[in-house]
This record gives structure tokens, sequence and C-alpha cells, in this order.
């Protein structure tokens, strides 16, 4: 446990957040890129019959086309998660026993990055991954970013961590 507190670089864990956040968020707008230019226009292509496809969306909303044609709800929101982002990254002590929870964020923040790039500047989300064996939303690498770290919160909040664990989100601990 002694080796869990060690202290880590502030400086470190803001390069790796920024280039971890930069190199997902190049991955999922290169993916997408690929997508429109394979896909727009197209059939899907079959990748395991009744199973996976790659199927070309342009989603103005959210999952199952909730919120569609909310550009500005949806900039505003993902503008908050960021700025939340920013403030926990500043919260979360910079010890290796909180490693996961700041990895998570820089999960989390390279979704919502993603997919802010894609509703300011073309007005619109590419998804194109479709689970067809259960008729999913169709979705996009920034979709998988912020639900399997929402997945792994969870996972590390109710399995790993202590409530006291969470003191550095008292605003009178400056931490």
């Amino acid at each position: 446990m002694k080796n869990m507190k060690k202290p880590l670089s502030v400086g470190m864990c803001a390069l790796a957040g920024i280039l971890s956040v930069l190199l997902l968020t190049l991955l999922d707008q290169y993916t997408k890129f690929l997508a429109s230019l394979s896909l727009s226009g197209k059939p899907s292509i079959v990748l395991i019959p009744g199973v996976l496809e790659l199927k070309y969306l342009e989603n103005t909303g959210m999952a199952f086309g909730l919120l569609s044609g909310k550009k500005v709800f949806f900039l505003v929101m993902c503008i908050l998660f960021f700025l939340l982002g920013i403030y926990l990254f500043f919260r979360i002590p910079k010890e290796r026993y909180y490693l996961p929870l700041l990895l998570i964020l820089f999960l989390m923040q390279s979704g919502a990055v993603g997919n802010f790039i894609d509703r300011a500047w073309r007005g619109y989300v590419i998804d194109f991954i479709y689970f067809s064996l259960i008729d999913f939303p169709i979705f996009n690498l920034a979709d998988i970013y912020v639900v399997s770290g929402s997945i792994l919160l969870i996972l590390f909040v109710c399995l790993i961590y202590q409530e006291d664990d969470f003191s550095f989100l008292n605003p009178r601990n400056k931490g």
C-alpha cells in the first residue's frame, strides 16, 4: 500500500494525459474519415454475417436518435464535460493509487473531444460500427471510449476504491 501512495509528477501526468487524449482523438477522427470515404452513400460492409457490419450514419443526436438536431445542447454539454475533466485532473491526487482514475478520465475525455470535433465541424457525428445481431445503435470509437471509461469507472468505484478515497472531491479539501 505504501508504494501505491508514491507521488507521480504532475507535469508527467499532464503530458501523458494530453498525449493520450490527442492520440485517441486522432485515431477516432481517422476512423471516421475512413468511414466517410469508404461507406458514405454505399451499402454496409458485412464483417461477420448477422453480427457485425460497418454502416455509415450521420448522427445529429445520440443513441437511438434521441435529441436529434440539438447541436448547441451537445456542444455545450461536451464543453462542460471537458471542463469537469480538467477540474478533476487537478483535484485527483497524483499518486499511483489514483492512476486508474486518471487513465479513465483521459479515455472519457478523448471520446468527448472526438465527438465534439464532429459536431462543431460537421454538425453531426459520423457513426459506422453496427452490431446487427442485437440491432444496437450505430456507434464510433469516441462512443467506445466514453462507454468503456464509464464502465471502468463504475467497476473501480464499486470494487476498488473506498468512500474515503474520494475526499479530494470535497472543495474544502485543498488535497
